[in-house]
């Protein structure tokens, strides 16, 4: 994780919200310059502060693939099964870019 003032954050992903604040485990911190680390056991990152994140190709594939059962299972992205019947009034579908229509 880079943050907005060049800090560097690397560590396990352990919890995100819909914000992007950020839990993570076992973390290196790295300084704006490069030349100071520091290593922490836990660390909170809030989300308006982050400026980009890296997350390996092996974690995005193991998503697509969640994605595509959860989609097979009828499962929402939220872990419920789909309220409304396909066609009914009110009904919504979440596509593959997780934006919401109604039907």
């Amino acid at each position: 994780v880079e943050l907005k003032n060049g800090e560097t954050y690397c560590g396990h992903l352990v919890a995100c919200d819909s914000w992007m604040n950020l839990n993570l485990r076992e973390v290196i911190c790295t300084s704006r310059d490069g030349t100071r680390f520091w290593q922490i056991r836990e660390c909170y990152l809030r989300g308006n502060t982050i400026k980009y994140l890296r997350i390996p190709d092996e974690v995005l594939e193991k998503v697509k693939e969640d994605i595509t059962t959860r989609k097979d299972k009828n499962i929402s992205a939220r872990g419920g099964a789909k309220g409304a019947e396909e066609g009914e009034e009110g009904a919504e579908d979440v596509d593959e870019g997780g934006d919401v229509g109604a039907d």
